[in-house]
């Protein structure tokens, strides 16, 4: 139980030195832009402002989701991390992706635009790929380090990950870095061609980019609202650890839903021995209760329900749920 606090900590350090790195570049990047006329070196301004309200809406699912349960909210307020979240996935899309497609659009279709101080913006988009590199990296340590606590590999703890802070922060630096590269091409064909056509051309591609994180993020904060599913091989562990306890005879179901991260609610349906009596499957369900939470930390509240397994209308919800 020790590590959730640790893990918080981590995120908000992770998404504070974001904060702070994305502002700094903002900065740089709109001072950059309008020094070049350069519309891919605008489109990263707009794109460094997203991040940086996204990382002010990160920090307040942050600082809200860990308050403790209380009694109008009594399995707490975790849930409150994934709906911050989707808004931060909502703004990249809204500040970053819609001003890079206005900038592109007016670039390629508009008057050809002449170019001016073009080492301004090479200077500029080098000084923000390496802060990026600071905050990209601080986000890749992080995740690889819970991959490995979780024993899974990089990608796919990202896929399952419950914390869509770290997630959020991975992705968006991920995509920092990339525009950055496409504003530094767009720039660089503008001066060797004398067409601003690149330059719009880059515009829509980092606009494309920030689209398409937003996309990722918000499909993830939503499953995460609507109630996912633990980890399959937890819930399959749980299911395993059940199926030996001596009181049960069998496992009629096992349901499981995130209410925050690294929080877990339980329901196991089992159809314990007939021969219990009544303080028999209480003392059971008790020190049952005792060894999951031993055995998963992530467990927040276990709800054990004895129930028979011959139940039709059981087995029926069981059948169509699994579909086995």
């Amino acid at each position: 139980m020790s590590e959730k606090p640790q893990a918080s900590g981590e995120s908000t350090l992770t998404v504070v030195l974001a904060l702070l790195v994305n502002l700094a570049i903002a900065v740089m990047k709109a001072i950059a832009g309008v020094l070049t006329g350069s519309a891919a070196i605008l489109s990263e301004a707009a794109h460094s402002v997203a991040d940086t309200f996204t990382e002010a809406l990160l920090l307040t699912a942050l600082r809200r989701s860990d308050r403790p349960a209380d009694r109008r909210h009594p399995f707490g307020y975790g849930k409150e991390r994934y709906f911050w979240s989707l808004l931060a996935a909502v703004s990249i899309f809204a500040s970053g992706a819609m001003f890079a497609f206005y900038e592109g659009f007016r670039t390629v279709f508009g008057e050809p635009e002449e170019q001016t101080r073009p080492w301004v913006g090479y200077l500029v988009l080098g000084l923000a790929f390496v802060l990026e590199s600071i905050s990209w990296t601080q986000a890749f340590r992080q995740v690889r380090s819970e991959a490995a606590a979780h024993s899974r590999g990089f990608w796919d703890f990202l896929r399952v990950s419950d914390d869509p802070t770290v997630k959020t922060v991975f992705l968006e630096d991920s995509a920092a870095l990339i525009g950055l590269l496409l504003a530094f091409a767009g720039l660089g064909l503008h001066q060797l061609t004398g067409s601003s056509l690149w330059d719009g051309l880059a515009s829509l591609a980092i606009g494309v980019l920030l689209a398409l994180v937003a996309y990722v993020l918000a499909r993830t904060n939503r499953g995460l609202l609507i109630g996912r599913q633990a980890d399959p091989v937890m819930v399959k562990a749980i299911w395993s650890q059940l199926g030996e306890v001596p009181e049960v005879d069998a496992v009629v179901d096992v349901l499981t839903m995130l209410i925050g991260t690294d929080r877990v609610l339980l329901c196991a349906r089992l159809d314990f021995r007939d021969e219990l009596t009544a303080f028999e499957l209480e003392n059971a369900c008790v020190r049952i209760s005792a060894e999951l939470r031993t055995s998963f930390s992530d467990l927040d509240e276990i709800f054990l329900e004895p129930v028979p397994r011959s139940d039709p209308d059981l087995r029926r919800r069981v059948l169509e749920r699994y579909g086995f």
